[in-house]
């Protein structure tokens, strides 16, 4: 499938009869970004439901990754399938109203490589009333590491940061000017939280 003729996100699915959209918000980086914060925050914000993308990886991508030993492309395509499936299944109703005039949901996915952030892109090419977006936070390889260290009781350690930071693919101009829109979280967690919530919101405004 051709991912690269659309030029945004609006592009991907709108047709004169589908005014009204659904929209998929997935905050993507490598691991200590603060995906899972700033989406949480953004969920609630925006009064829509919040899918944890590590909760669907498999035991056995856990114990890969808890063992140090990073995932390749085939650990990967069963657990994006499956995040993208659990996101659509879970995305509200798309019902306009004055109170709610978009709809949606948000995701946290690491989504390191182009070829991964083309599996969830599917659920827009599925479904013409569903705009994907990717909020990639970015953020230096030492500060990832350092946040990592200090992370109690989850399975992703340190040393599995350096991996995804080989395996990252920055999300290129085209990209950017499609369907990414890349926040540097190196501020504090409140500007951080302000500058997610604008861009969503300016993505919202566009939506008209």
């Amino acid at each position: 499938m051709d991912f690269s003729r659309p030029n945004t996100a609006k592009q991907i699915n709108s047709t004169p009869d589908s005014p009204h959209h659904r929209h998929m918000w997935i905050i993507t980086g490598p691991a200590g970004c603060g995906k899972s914060t700033i989406a949480a925050y953004l969920a609630k914000e925006l009064s829509l439901p919040y899918i944890e993308g590590d909760d669907y990886h498999s035991e056995s991508n856990k114990a890969k990754m808890a063992s140090n030993i990073p995932l390749t492309d085939n650990d990967r395509w069963d657990w994006l399938i499956g995040l993208r499936e659990a996101a659509v299944a879970r995305l509200t109703p798309s019902r306009k109203s004055a109170m709610k005039p978009h709809d949606g949901i948000v995701v946290t996915c690491s989504a390191l490589k182009r070829k991964y952030r083309d599996v969830m892109r599917i659920a827009a090419y599925n479904d013409h009333s569903t705009l994907v977006h990717f909020i990639y936070l970015r953020l230096d390889e030492e500060t990832l590491m350092q946040r990592i260290s200090n992370r109690q009781g989850h399975y992703m350690k340190s040393t599995m940061v350096r991996s995804q930071m080989a395996a990252l693919e920055e999300p290129d101009v085209e990209e950017q000017g499609r369907d990414v829109r890349e926040v540097d979280c190196g501020a504090s967690l409140t500007e951080v939280q302000k500058k997610v919530l604008r861009t969503v919101r300016e993505a919202l405004a566009e939506d008209v």
